[in-house]
């Protein structure tokens, strides 16, 4: 079952996002050795770092503005 990824805490976005670095990573490889058998994988697993950056950024606290600064 699929969950979305604004109902992970930051620990779980964390481990998932390293985990889809790491497969980025070695679909690179992959692709550079010519050994690469889904070239869409590619860019699937980048769609997938972006969207837990956002969810990561997301989670993150705002920093208030200093007042009397404009």
């Amino acid at each position: 079952m699929k969950t979305s990824v604004r109902d992970l805490t930051e620990t779980e976005i964390q481990k998932r996002l390293q985990e889809a670095r790491q497969e980025l990573f070695t679909l690179r490889l992959q692709r550079a050795s010519g050994k690469l058998t889904n070239p869409a994988r590619v860019a699937l697993t980048r769609r997938t770092v972006a969207r837990l950056l956002t969810a990561l950024r997301a989670q993150a606290p705002r920093e208030k503005p200093v007042e009397g600064r404009e």
